[in-house]
């Protein structure tokens, strides 16, 4: 890990063909138990991390359920500050400590609407959130470890970057399939596999019908 930011788990629950949601936003893969596993790791970490899609399509609440611990910081990714202030998110902002990271292009209205609730807005990056200098300010605000929940365009700016130190995938026992649904890494991708991302498999869980795969990045 890099001294100059927090230690970067991406995290997510997929069909066995690789699918995080369907075409339509389905995203319900994980099992009852997986969602207490996911729980557990959520009370070990400083912060939760999502995109503002997630927060559009999901409305999650990020905290800890089911399990003891102390409920992370949450950190939505939003360049243009568009987060609905109906959003669960912005909802219980008074009560769990949250973080919208913008960038310049956010709109004077937009950023207004944010500022009248108790959260703290860090502007980072041009026309979308740089995810680099984002991680050096949240260093300084000791945030050590960072659980990213992200979606496919999310993931694909961390392991682009080479900003992620593991990943965490549970593999369930669906075949969802589609062009238009979201995979675990969206954007671009690597034009050929040596440009990939290499990484060795720490672990495997077996949870009933769904097996939980722990990889770290080869150092």
């Amino acid at each position: 890990m890099a001294s100059y930011r927090p230690y970067v788990i991406l995290s997510a629950a997929a069909s066995l063909d690789g699918k995080i949601a369907t075409k339509s936003g389905d995203s319900r893969f994980s099992s009852g138990k997986d969602k207490t596993r996911v729980y557990r790791l959520r009370a070990t970490v400083d912060a939760i991390l999502v995109g503002k899609n997630t927060v559009k399509r999901d409305d999650p609440i990020l905290t800890v359920h089911q399990v003891k611990g102390k409920n992370p910081i949450r950190i939505i990714l939003d360049s243009r500050a568009t987060i609905s202030t109906k959003s669960r998110i912005i909802k219980t902002c008074n009560k769990i400590p949250t973080i919208i990271a913008v960038s310049k292009k956010a709109s004077n209205k937009n950023l207004e609407k944010l500022r009248k609730f108790p959260l703290k807005i860090i502007v980072s990056g041009n026309n979308i959130v740089n995810i680099k200098k984002l991680l050096k300010t949240l260093w300084k605000l000791k945030i050590r470890k960072i659980l990213v929940e992200g979606g496919g365009t999310v993931n694909w700016e961390f392991v682009k970057q080479n900003l992620f130190d593991e990943i965490i995938v549970t593999i369930t026992p669906f075949l969802v399939g589609g062009k238009d649904a979201v995979s675990i890494i969206e954007g671009k991708g690597f034009s050929q596999i040596t440009k990939s991302r290499k990484l060795k498999l720490e672990k495997i869980l077996h949870l009933e019908n769904e097996a939980i795969l722990y990889y770290a990045k080869s150092k």
